[in-house]
């Protein structure tokens, strides 16, 4: 028998489960939903596939054209005089590359004008539009690092490893970084306010400047070119880039690849404008009133020139002038066999031509001796070489060739000078001892040096030198290490190293220097940490 006020119960139970289930819809929905979401926000970041037209001197099989002849098809495509092409070799063997067109202050307004109207519709995307954009070419150069660090080794003479660490890797870190944390970096910030203005709310906004530029320099014609874009793009501005006249042949191949990532993404490659000029015509970008912010790498004589120009329209400046870094090993140095692995990659890497390379090594006097010797057998043990044609041959090279060999005299010059005041020159030297292959095929090769016993006063301890020359100061301590290492007009970066959190910390704060690693080198660099110099290596602007 049933009991009347179960029916009741029943009506709860049923209502109850309809409320369930409605819940549980809902809840579905909104899962659902936010799946949806999630995917479309992927798929907005997500990379493009697109191709750019690899250089022939890039493909396997190449064959150097004959000058003459490249240059004269040429001026029939652009009816232009051949004096207005700048002529590119390997400086690792001295074959033609090919001739790519000189711009004038013509073509530099044109760019201006170009980029200026690419940047007002660019000014109005989304972060996750530009996210989009930097995505696709951060997965164009993973997927043709090869090329691209081949086109690198051909204009510049590097090696190999120097061309996938120091253009490849450097430039895909500051792409992730830049992806993963530029939002943040440029969100709105809340500032605190007074009780005068307590009701009000204070904000600070990074807004786009509009046209930037970047001059910059031949020795990571990769990395230097693509990183003032990653960063000019993603803040909402249109660049203007000038690529030195000495890596001329791949500035444009590595400026189109950015450009091709903008159309595959369905922007304007308006945005980028790639600028390649002899000197007599740059001062016309430096100076243009259409230039918000100009960023420029090079030397600390040419900076004062661009600085010149660009206060005629009081355009801010941002440079990076060069340095004599030094690195200080202090007494309590425990591995010195590690340290002098470091010390050797800091020195020469790139042959010598690194802006952040280390040029000075100041040992504390009770690891000196043991140090020179280490250093001594390592260097004496480098060899010299064309890497692309020497790793088709079986062989290997551990330091490439130099862009030019116009400093050779003056290099050869300081070290004769330091010798014939005290210090003693262990290892090379001077010019690269003609080989069979190099000699006739012109490369550009300066003997990896060591130079030890140098004192302050020398001129090569106070020049920039850009070679692979290790040069090796004795400091009696502490205090003395420090002196030396800001005894110079330069003050870019700093390494040190030991096992005294004290000491460390000492020279950390009392050396003259933009960035210091410790215990490693540049390791600021790959990080996306600031990056700048005091005194003659330029500012932070």
């Amino acid at each position: 028998m049933v009991s009347t006020d179960a029916w009741p119960r029943l009506a709860s139970i049923e209502e109850h489960t309809h409320l369930k289930s409605a819940f549980t819809d809902v809840v579905a929905l909104i899962v659902l939903l936010l799946f949806i979401w999630l995917r479309l926000a992927r798929e907005k970041d997500n990379a493009v596939p697109y191709s750019v037209e690899i250089p022939r001197p890039c493909l396997d099989g190449w064959q150097a054209e004959s000058e003459e002849k490249e240059v004269e098809d040429k001026q029939i495509a652009y009816r232009t005089p051949s004096k207005a092409f700048i002529r590119c070799h390997c400086p690792a063997n001295g074959k033609f590359l090919g001739a790519a067109p000189a711009d004038k202050p013509r073509d530099i307004d044109l760019a201006v004008s170009k980029a200026g109207a690419a940047q007002r519709q660019w000014a109005r995307t989304s972060f996750g539009q530009r996210r989009r954009v930097l995505n696709t070419l951060l997965r164009y150069i993973l997927d043709h690092q090869e090329v691209i660090a081949t086109a690198a080794c051909l204009d510049t003479g590097k090696t190999k490893i120097d061309g996938f660490l120091g253009e490849v890797l450097v430039t895909a870190e500051k792409l992730k970084w830049t992806v993963l944390h530029g939002e943040k970096a440029l969100k709105p910030e809340r500032r605190p306010t007074n009780i005068l203005l307590a009701y009000k709310v204070n904000e600070v906004r990074w807004e786009p400047l509009g046209v930037v530029a970047a001059c910059v320099s031949w020795n990571y014609p990769f990395h230097n070119v693509i990183g003032p874009i990653i960063s000019a793009i993603f803040a909402g501005n249109a660049i203007v880039v000038k690529g030195s006249e000495q890596t001329a042949w791949s500035t444009r191949f590595f400026i189109e690849i950015a450009r091709s990532a903008l159309e595959a993404c369905g922007h304007s490659a308006d945005l980028i404008q790639p600028i390649v000029c002899w000197p007599d015509a740059a001062s016309h970008l430096t100076a243009h009133p259409g230039i918000a912010h100009l960023t420029f790498i090079g030397s600390r004589r040419v900076g004062r020139l661009v600085a010149a120009a660009a206060a005629d329209n009081l355009i801010p400046v941002c440079m990076e002038l060069g340095g004599k870094d030094a690195a200080i090993v202090l007494n309590d140095t425990r591995d010195l066999d590690k340290v002098s692995s470091i010390i050797m990659r800091g020195v020469f890497q790139s042959a010598g031509q690194n802006c952040i390379g280390i040029e000075r090594v100041i040992a504390c006097k009770d690891v000196y001796d043991r140090l020179v010797g280490i250093l001594q057998r390592r260097i004496k043990l480098l060899r010299v070489g064309d890497a692309l044609e020497d790793e088709k041959q079986g062989r290997e090279v551990d330091v490439g060739a130099m862009i030019s060999d116009d400093t050779f005299d003056a290099l050869e010059h300081l070290v004769d000078d330091a010798v014939k005041n005290g210090a003693r020159c262990l290892v090379g030297g001077k010019r690269h001892d003609p080989h069979p292959t190099y000699a006739r095929l012109r490369g550009h090769y300066f003997s990896p040096t060591l130079l030890v016993d140098v004192t302050p006063e020398m001129r090569i301890a106070r020049q920039e030198t850009f070679a692979p020359i290790c040069l090796v100061m004795k400091a009696v301590d502490v205090d003395d290490a420090i002196r030396i290492a800001n005894a110079t007009e330069y003050g870019l970066g700093a390494s040190v190293f030991g096992t005294s959190p004290v000491a460390l910390e000492r020279v950390v704060s009392e050396v003259q220097a933009g960035m210091v690693s410790v215990n490693d080198f540049a390791v600021y660099y790959a990080v996306q940490l600031p990056f700048g110099g005091v005194k003659g290596s330029g500012n932070y602007v």
